[in-house]
């Protein structure tokens, strides 16, 4: 299927270590999903023959220092060579078997780790080590995949631990090239770099210097060179359905493929009562022949519109660049709004988008940047991820287990800020936690609570008479600014609740002290603080107040802290 793809690879080192600039304010556990998934590495590409044939089988390898170590080569079911060599392969009618099995398999469950390695070998068909003229025996197995590297990857048992379970199930040789001061025996498997041994004139030398001294050997020879490798592949940009971006591109059968002039844009989906799909796996779009059919805007003849459309993560690639300019028609964004707002400050979001959404939209205002439409190439500054509520039995919430909560029913028995308060109380931002319908009703419990203090407010107490409430609330002024500032709502929640309980052992409140506690409780209660801001009689809404601030002199003791030290 011919599909349009965004050259995403041509990006992959600006991807990769733009993540370790230093205002890039990211967790980073996030930036390592991000590297393993971009999945650089360097390594030699080279050449093996194939014995009685003329073929050669590309491998691409990070170790070259194993080369001594070869005793088998593996290739992925994809691989063309098997083609070639169907009247050679002896058991051809069992690995065409094999090669269908494998394709009805996804990717995931071809490369997972746990999953038993299985494969089958390609009878009368030989490999030759370049190094030591070895013949080695070559297998096909479905964890190689076609797509990465040159789909044929050298086996050292010895060295790696997927080549060691292989070999251990259909009884291959393993043979040790690399020893370090820890290891014994011939069959024990080393991954770790070491001191090479069994490898000729290159015994002795430590990995990394074989590896050039072998890479350099390679290159010489005219059978191999550097190569670098990305597992992240380019970005497939279509989709066949009706729902999604057109693609401004049109067909002709005199000018070929020709972009919309800018004019024509934006293109938008045709309005009409059905989009069925299609029948033939073609866009539902394809079918719509008053919007297909058009004219080329080079030359003026017939031609046919793109059918396809953009995938999903498209729109949501660029989508915060628009939020700052939503109004214009003339370009993306304006000059000096774009340079006023980005990059973003602070973006908020699961961290199960860190390969996806996150990764697609470093790459698009990478390209944005490259022609100039924006004036900085990181979209966002700091990242915090926030964790999942999952369900009271501990799983993920889902339809299929019939545990997902609904916040309705939670809202109509206990109010909507109870809600809030609980799910900002119940542990740390980014930490996923189970839901418990007994924390609503404490959240419940303690906004009634701040409601019954009303009862406690008298007008004519000054702050400075009720002088232990005030220094309270002045160092609850400070936890709940800073913990907010830092994404630590249950604790900020916390302080308010002690600050709360202080309140309600007191005989009489002043007003600025309540009004204080009503300002620091709004951003997680809001609907409350709200109401009791008006019963108090004040006639400007609550949300247009300053925020409070704390007096370092009232303080005091509380800047001395308590650290334990444990040595040894």
């Amino acid at each position: 299927l011919r599909q349009w793809v965004l050259r995403m690879t041509d990006y992959a080192d600006r991807l990769l270590y733009d993540l370790d600039r230093k205002d890039l304010d990211w967790e980073e556990f996030i930036k390592e999903q991000q590297r393993n998934w971009i999945g650089r590495s360097e390594g030699v590409e080279f050449s093996l023959q194939l014995a009685d044939t003329g073929e050669k089988l590309e491998v691409y390898t990070t170790r070259i220092d194993t080369v001594f170590g070869l005793t088998y080569v593996v290739i992925a079911p994809e691989h063309p060579i098997v083609e070639k060599l169907k009247n050679k392969i002896s058991n051809y009618r069992e690995v065409i078997e094999y090669v269908e099995e494998a394709q009805r398999k996804t990717e995931m469950e071809r490369v997972e780790l746990q999953k038993e390695k299985n494969g089958i070998e390609l009878k009368n068909v030989f490999a030759i080590n370049p190094f030591n003229k070895m013949k080695i025996p070559v297998f096909m197995a479905d964890y190689v995949l076609g797509f990465y590297g040159t789909g044929a990857v050298m086996a050292v048992p010895a060295h790696d631990e997927r080549d060691f379970v292989f070999a251990k199930k259909y009884n291959l040789p393993i043979k040790k090239v690399i020893k370090d001061k820890d290891s014994e025996g011939e069959e024990e498997l080393i991954t770790e770099d070491g001191f090479l041994v069994n490898s000729e004139t290159y015994s002795g030398l430590s990995s990394a210097e074989a590896r050039e001294a072998m890479a350099n050997w390679i290159i010489k020879k005219g059978i191999g060179k550097r190569k670098v490798n990305y597992k992240m592949r380019d970005w497939v940009f279509s989709r066949q359905r009706y729902w999604g971006e057109p693609i401004p591109i049109v067909h002709c059968e005199k000018c070929g493929t020709v972009g919309l002039p800018e004019e024509d844009l934006p293109l938008k989906l045709p309005e009409v009562e059905s989009y069925q799909p299609s029948g033939t796996g073609e866009s539902p779009l394809s079918k719509i022949d008053d919007w297909i059919n058009t004219t080329c805007p080079k030359c003026g003849g017939p031609a046919k519109r793109e059918s396809n459309t953009m995938p999903q993560w498209a729109g949501s690639s660029w989508y915060y660049l628009r939020y700052i300019d939503p109004r214009n028609k003339t370009e993306l964004v304006n000059k000096q709004k774009e340079e006023k707002y980005m990059p973003v400050d602070l973006y908020v979001g699961g961290a199960e988008h860190a390969t996806r959404h996150l990764l697609y939209a470093r790459f698009w205002h990478k390209f944005l940047f490259d022609i100039g439409a924006i004036s900085t190439d990181e979209p966002f500054k700091k990242l915090v991820h926030v964790g999942l509520i999952l369900a009271e039995d501990g799983r993920k919430m889902s339809k299929r287990w019939g545990n997902v909560v609904s916040p309705e029913s939670v809202i109509e028995k206990y109010g909507v800020d109870s809600l809030r308060v609980y799910e900002m109380f119940m542990g740390p931002f980014s930490q996923s936690i189970a839901w418990d319908t007994r924390g609503v009703v404490g959240s419940r419990r303690f906004l009634e609570k701040v409601w019954q203090i009303m009862e406690k407010i008298k007008k004519d107490i000054a702050p400075e008479d009720d002088y232990r409430i005030t220094k309270e609330v002045n160092v609850t002024i400070r936890k709940v600014s800073r913990d907010i500032e830092n994404f630590h709502f249950n604790t900020a929640i916390s302080a308010l609740m002690i600050l709360t309980n202080e309140m309600m052992k007191a005989e009489k409140i002043s007003i600025s002290n309540y009004k204080k506690l009503l300002l620091l409780l709004s951003p997680f209660a809001p609907h409350l603080c709200e109401e009791i801001w008006s019963i108090m009689g004040n006639k400007t809404s609550l949300f247009k107040q300053k925020w409070p601030k704390w007096d370092k002199q009232l303080l005091g003791q509380e800047e001395k802290v308590k650290i334990v030290v444990q040595v040894n």
